[in-house]
């Protein structure tokens, strides 16, 4: 199949708020802008770095302990995230890019794609370019004079996605048809948004060792030998700039991790910890009016082993209750090897929650059904967690807001 490179107007934009955590709390609290500041899931030595600014990033502190920051520089600025403050910002970010099209893609808190093919800002007369810049600039006026963000601007998603990423920060850049040749050229297979490591193993073993070796490749090869499925043309097709990351894929499933803070090999604090996970989890599902009929229970030990199982169940699963219960059942399955060290559940199958029409002698099934629906809306209204099942008493610092990494869908 020979195809040509796609040599269409660009008019798919990928924007991202640089060293998002960091810059915002720099933008928060002017006495530390211009310094290097980490923002860690934990400020204790073997807390991890999940955003580093600037400034820490020229001394080459990025994603990694905070013993191993402070090695590099002494007097670098640890904080821990403040979710609803990064929550706000994504909020104000999207009403920005909604004022130019409706077309606007959340990718993660701090990234978005849009779409201007259609977009009376574009028909205008008015170059992608000149919009690319007022965005900057609505940007700086929304969420403060400190933010910055890059943008790329390409004919398909993918290609937007490396020229967002060119030149950080507070970067602009086009990639026409006619440059890329010039531009993988420039770059490694795991330069490439969606190659990592095992995929360059899988290209390699094709003979493939560039994006230009990639580009190059026929379509039957990279869909027979190298992906063995239609994945192959799907890469074949956006390597030369036609869209084909467009789709937006339904919801599959809810979950939530938790990295346990003291291990314990305690079964009855595990329940503690797996009745909050519920809330959280069951709070997320009733959210986006979903109900499931399949549940999942995973547990990491200090001996570096892991469990995991699920279960699908008769019953659909709404109420928080509901999928604790089945989530002890699987937890009854399991002997504990040591102290637990990781909990992760979810529940999955999901489907649209529909009425229920139920008999008069049905049991109370609505029963539960209405009460996960009043306890939310009193949560909605009073704050998180104000009304909470016994066992949860005295939890509000376990297993607290984090920042999601991913999927925004939440927000």
């Amino acid at each position: 199949m020979d195809l040509q490179i796609n040599d269409v107007e660009p008019l798919i934009m990928h924007i991202d708020l640089n060293s998002c955590y960091a810059i915002i709390e720099q933008q928060a609290n002017r006495l530390i802008r211009y310094k290097p500041v980490g923002v860690a899931a934990y400020d204790s030595p073997g807390g991890f770095i999940i955003a580093s600014s600037y400034e820490a990033k020229r001394l080459g502190i990025k994603l990694m302990r905070v013993r191993e920051a402070r090695d590099i520089c002494n007097d670098i600025i640890i904080l821990t995230p403040d979710p609803e403050k990064y929550f706000d910002a994504h909020r104000r970010f999207k009403e920005v890019l909604e004022r130019y099209t409706d077309e606007v893609t959340p990718k993660s808190i701090d990234e978005f794609q849009i779409d201007f093919r259609g977009s009376t800002a574009v028909r205008s007369g008015v170059s992608l370019t000149n919009i690319g810049n007022r965005i900057k600039r609505d940007i700086r006026e929304s969420l403060g004079e400190y933010v910055t963000v890059n943008i790329g601007i390409a004919p398909n998603r993918f290609l937007a996605k490396i020229a967002a990423g060119m030149d950080k920060p507070d970067g602009l850049d086009v990639i026409q048809g006619s440059d890329i040749w010039n531009l993988y050229g420039q770059l490694e297979l795991t330069d490439l948004p969606g190659i990592n490591y095992r995929f360059e193993a899988r290209l390699n073993a094709a003979g493939i060792f560039t994006p230009l070796q990639f580009l190059e490749a026929p379509m039957v090869k990279l869909k027979k030998e190298v992906f063995k499925s239609v994945l192959g043309y799907y890469w074949f097709l956006r390597l030369r700039g036609y869209e084909v990351d467009a789709q937006r894929f339904g919801m599959k499933s809810f979950g939530n991790d938790y990295a346990v803070g003291n291990k314990t090999d305690d079964r009855e604090e595990v329940k503690r910890l797996l009745m909050k996970l519920c809330e959280k989890t069951g709070r997320r599902l009733r959210k986006h009016d979903y109900q499931a009929h399949g549940v999942f229970l995973g547990l990491g030990f200090e001996d570096s082993t892991w469990w995991g199982k699920g279960k699908r169940t008769k019953a659909l699963m709404y109420a928080t209750q509901d999928i604790y219960l089945h989530l002890l059942h699987l937890l009854r399955l399991v002997s504990f090897p040591a102290r637990v060290t990781h909990i992760n559940i979810a529940v999955y199958d999901i489907e649209p929650a529909t009425p229920i029409q139920l008999g008069l002698f049905d049991g109370n099934r609505l029963d539960t059904k209405s009460l996960a629906r009043a306890t939310d809306k009193l949560n909605d209204k009073y704050g998180e967690f104000t009304v909470v099942p016994a066992l949860m008493a005295n939890m509000q610092d376990v297993i607290i807001k984090r920042v999601p990494f991913g999927s925004v869908r939440d927000l």
